[in-house]
């Protein structure tokens, strides 16, 4: 088998057993949610030594996340040289100090994100909160455009259609309650025209950088974990300039950990390893597939908030929303059309191939190929499940 088939016929495994594709995206469902539950519960206040109650500052614990994603990155790769420092340190220098050109490639997603984030701060300056929610959730739809022209990726109409469908649940998701938008709806006087355009130019940026980036780790044979560490570099100077542009003044006053304790470390940490499943994600499965596991983390941490915390209340429009978010899931990954098929083709064999002997007996709980079954081994199973599939057809 060659091509495109031999590719998927040995998809890495986990433990020689699960696919890395799927265990790196339940890694990425699992450390949202716990990142997200987290971080809602750093921003509670603490009290300093002088006794007053401050907040940490986001840029610099952007900054340590960063930091811990470098160290860990080097950690792995001297955990893969068997600790030898001497082979990490000729790993290293070949990634970093003798490789511009694919240091600079790393560089591309790295300013694409950098200016995403002003194009996200010009469009919240011109548009309401819920134009926005709504608008940005686009980059679903340009990832996947994208994936489609630079990766070549081949996506049925099903796909497509649970694409929009989890454009428009995470939109509905995304949507502020009705007192938030009445109180703030009026508040903004910016250019809706500027405001849109930033959006948009945002929603490409973030679907390019994105796609880029999986190129960067499917089509070159540099380990993830080096990949990691070129990636951390540029992450790490760009948030020690964005801490000391927007907050230098506080920092200056206060000191750089201000706010800190142990739950905002853990949510540092969290961070620090999402950014490692991340790339895991795009590495072993896609940017698509990564949407979809940001849409089921957004629902899965509301009823977390909800069953847990008890500061969020679900409401009908969420409701519908998590829904369509549900149902879209199903659809890109199962593809029920295809699994009701192949079940059809199962029936008709099994109608088909009615006694015994030397005839080809097939499992009717197989559904790898929608046009072939797979045959069973001669173990005696076969027997008892055509008896199984025949009581259940008369």
């Amino acid at each position: 088998m060659t091509g495109r088939g031999a590719d998927e016929a040995t998809p890495p495994k986990f433990l020689g057993r699960l696919p890395m594709k799927w265990v790196a995206f339940f890694l990425l469902v699992v450390q949202t949610v716990a990142a997200v539950l987290v971080l809602r519960v750093s921003r509670l206040p603490t009290k300093s030594d002088d006794g007053a109650s401050r907040q940490y500052l986001n840029t610099t614990a952007v900054t340590m996340a960063e930091l811990v994603k470098l160290v860990a990155g080097v950690l792995i790769v001297c955990g893969e040289n068997r600790w030898s420092i001497l082979a990490t340190g000729r790993v290293l220098n070949a990634a970093i100090c003798h490789s511009p050109i694919a240091m600079l490639q790393v560089g591309v997603p790295a300013v694409l994100y950098t200016l995403q984030n002003n194009l996200i701060f010009v469009a919240l300056s011109n548009l309401s909160g819920a134009v926005y929610q709504v608008t940005y959730q686009f980059k679903i739809l340009t990832t996947a455009v994208l994936s489609v022209l630079i990766l070549h990726k081949r996506l049925p109409l099903v796909k497509w259609v649970a694409l929009l469908i989890l454009t428009g649940g995470v939109a509905i998701i995304s949507l502020p309650s009705g007192d938030s938008t009445t109180s703030h709806g009026n508040l903004n006087q910016g250019n809706p025209v500027i405001g849109l355009i930033a959006v948009f130019s945002a929603c490409l940026t973030s679907g390019f950088a994105g796609v880029y980036l999986e190129k960067i780790l499917k089509e070159t044979p540099v380990s993830i974990w080096v990949r990691n560490i070129q990636l951390a570099l540029y992450g790490t100077v760009l948030a020690v300039l964005g801490a000391y542009w927007n907050d230098g003044d506080k920092i200056q006053q206060y000191g750089f950990f201000q706010g800190y304790n142990v739950i905002v470390w853990s949510a540092v940490l969290l961070q620090a390893l999402g950014g490692l499943i991340v790339a895991a994600v795009l590495k072993y499965a896609d940017n698509i597939l990564k949407c979809f596991g940001n849409a089921l983390s957004i629902v899965l941490s509301c009823f977390v908030s909800w069953w847990v915390i008890g500061d969020f209340v679900p409401s009908t429009l969420f409701s519908v929303g998590a829904a369509l978010v549900l149902t879209a899931t199903f659809l890109y990954t199962a593809e029920p059309v295809a699994v009701a098929q192949a079940w059809r083709n199962v029936a008709a064999r099994f109608e088909k191939y009615p006694g015994h002997g030397r005839t080809p007996h097939f499992s009717p709980v197989s559904t790898t190929d929608v046009n072939e079954a797979v045959e069973l081994s001669e173990t005696g199973d076969e027997d008892r499940l055509r008896g199984e599939w025949c009581d259940k057809r008369s």
